[in-house]
C-alpha cells in the first residue's frame, strides 16, 4: 500500500477507483480526483502548500510534485499525463496534457491545454505554454502546434492506457 501521510493537519484525499503504486508517497495538503494512478517510485509532497489533481491523470514512475512555501501551488487538471521521472514544482497544467519523460516543469508556469512538452525539456519558471503547443529543448520553446493525429494517439490514446495498465495492478 502507498504511504499517505498526514502531516501539518493535512490528510490527503484521494478520489474514487485510483491505483496507488506500493511505494507511492502522498504527503500532506494533496487532493486528487477520481480514475487517477500514481505510480512506483513517484512522491507527491504537499507539505509547504497544496498539490490539486483532477480526474484521469496518471503521474508516472519516479516523478515528483512539490511547490515554494507559501509562494506556489500544483495545479492539474483533468486528463493529464505526467511522464516517467517528471518533476513539476508549483505549476499549472491545463486539462489534455502529456508531459514527457524527464521533464522539468518550474514554478508559476502555465501549461495551456491540449499541449504537449517534448521528453527531456525544462519549462522556466512563469513560462505560460500557449493552448495547443508543443515545446521542447532546454530551456524550452515552442516548437509547432499539436496536430490531431498527436492528441488522438498521445494524448488521448496515452492516458487511455494509463486507465488500463492501473486496472491490471487493481
Amino acid at each position: 500500500m502507498a504511504l499517505i501521510k498526514p502531516l501539518l493537519g493535512f490528510t490527503p484525499k484521494i478520489g474514487k477507483n485510483c491505483y496507488l503504486a506500493e511505494n507511492a508517497t502522498i504527503i500532506g495538503d494533496v487532493e486528487m480526483g477520481d480514475d487517477c494512478s500514481v505510480w512506483f517510485n513517484t512522491v507527491l509532497r504537499g507539505d509547504v502548500n497544496p498539490i490539486r489533481i483532477g480526474n484521469r491523470v496518471n503521474i508516472q514512475d519516479g516523478s515528483t510534485l512539490h511547490t515554494l512555501y507559501k509562494k506556489s501551488v500544483v495545479e492539474i487538471a483533468d486528463n493529464v499525463s505526467i511522464g516517467h521521472n517528471v518533476v513539476v514544482h508549483g505549476a499549472r497544467i491545463e486539462q489534455n496534457c502529456l508531459i514527457g519523460i524527464g521533464s522539468v516543469i518550474l514554478d508559476h508556469a502555465v501549461i495551456g491545454e491540449n499541449s504537449i512538452i517534448a521528453a527531456g525539456s525544462v519549462v522556466l519558471q512563469n513560462t505560460i505554454v500557449a493552448p495547443g503547443s508543443i515545446y521542447a529543448g532546454v530551456p524550452a520553446r515552442r516548437i509547432k502546434s499539436v496536430d490531431p493525429q498527436q492528441t488522438e494517439e498521445m494524448i488521448r490514446g496515452i492516458a487511455t492506457n494509463y486507465l488500463t495498465y492501473a486496472g491490471w495492478y487493481k
